[in-house]
Order: structure tokens, then sequence, then C-alpha cells
């Protein structure tokens, strides 16, 4: 018997439950169908203008920095404006994600723009975000052929273009329209929520930027919320 069944046993024990009564299993799978909400901060529940702005207050209280674009026309422009302005070789790699290739990528021919999956030698990674968070400045990354999980930890600079409609007040709300979009089953493998750049305090409560994934996280945030 391993620890983890003696564990399990002396809590079904104490409780007088064998783990197997239907009225019980019941009440989980229930639970896990309705997928309930919890309480849900009002910080984020704005019209859509504040929604936005605090959005981009919380992305620079992260340590991220941010860029607006009035369109998806002007996002490959802004980028070029951050690899420069950062004095970074004129170089990005991108997914293959419908719409970031959509871009109009020629309209920057100075910017070198790979796609596929990075092996860590990129300094620049550019994502496409499914959503944001308005209460906490975070990012909604989902995995997938077309959207590579190493673009979103192992270049330097992580640059993510997220659209200003996407940007919900509360987690809870990406979370259950990516359940309705994506139906029973239908969820990628892995949903990434990034909240500012990779950090940590570890080593003698010294706070150290890209210990664990990119040093600097630029979120554009394109168009008007709805």
């Amino acid at each position: 018997m391993s620890a983890r069944d003696l564990v399990l046993g002396s809590i079904r024990r104490a409780l007088s439950v064998t783990g197997e009564e239907a009225s019980r299993k019941k009440i989980v799978a229930d639970r896990i169908a309705g997928h309930p909400r919890g309480v849900i901060p009002a910080r984020g529940q704005l019209p859509a203008a504040e929604r936005i702005a605090l959005f981009l207050a919380r992305v620079e209280i992260a340590a991220g920095t941010t860029a607006r674009v009035a369109q998806d026309e002007d996002v490959p422009a802004a980028i070029a404006a951050y690899v420069r302005d950062s004095g970074l070789p004129l170089a990005a790699r991108r997914g293959a994600d419908a719409r970031l290739a959509a871009l109009p990528w020629e309209r920057v021919p100075d910017l070198a723009v790979s796609v596929g999956a990075s092996v860590g030698d990129d300094p620049v990674g550019v994502s496409h975000a499914y959503g944001a968070v308005a209460e906490t400045g975070t990012l909604v990354l989902l995995s997938g052929p077309d959207n590579p999980t190493t673009l979103n930890f192992l270049p330097d600079h992580h640059l993510v273009v997220v659209d200003a409609a996407s940007v919900a007040g509360d987690l809870e709300t990406v979370l259950a329209g990516l359940r309705e979009a994506r139906g029973a089953g239908g969820l990628p493998r892995a949903v990434h929520l990034v909240t500012g750049p990779s950090r940590t305090a570890d080593i003698e409560q010294t706070l150290i930027l890209g210990a664990h994934g990119p040093r600097r996280l630029h979120v554009i945030v394109v168009g008007e919320a709805a």
C-alpha cells in the first residue's frame, strides 16, 4: 500500500465512507459539469475603456511593458519598433497562428520573421493571446501546433498580441468563454496564464527577472474593447 493509499484510507475511515457511494460521486460529477463560479472580485468589473486601462496598468505593475495600436495592420510596425528600441537584432519568431500569419509583415521588410517553435536561440518570440484578465494583468495563452509553447518561455523577450475585445474583467469569464467556444473535450493540452516576465526571489530575497523564462514581457493591445 502506498503512502497515498494510507492517507486517503485514513480520511475515508474518519468520514465513515468508502469513496464508492453513488450519491457522493454524483455531487462531484455535478460540480465538475456545472463549472460553478466562486466570488468574483469587483476590481475588474468595469466599463470597457476602464477595463482596458486597468489591464494595461496591471501589466506594468507586474514589470511588463505595453503598447496600443488601432488595428491588426499596425502590429508588425509595433513589433519592429520594440525590437529596434531594445537594441536587439531585427528578428523575431512567431507561431503559425492564423491571426499572426495574416498580419502584413511585408510592411517591415527589415524585420526578419521566422515561423515555428523556438529551440532557445531566439531573442524575440511573438505570441497571440486567446484572452486577458484586467483584474490581474494576466494573459491567457493556448498551446497547440500553431502556438508553440516554447515561444512563451524560451526567448528572452516575449511579445504578445491581444485583442482589446478579449480582455475580460476576471479569469472566470475568459475560461467560460473558452469552454463555450471549444465545447466538451475541445480544450487545448495546456492553457498558460502569464502575468509579467519570469521572476524569482528564492536567493536572499533578491528579485531576479528571467530566471525561468522571458526576461521581458511586452503586450500589444489591438483595437478597442467591446
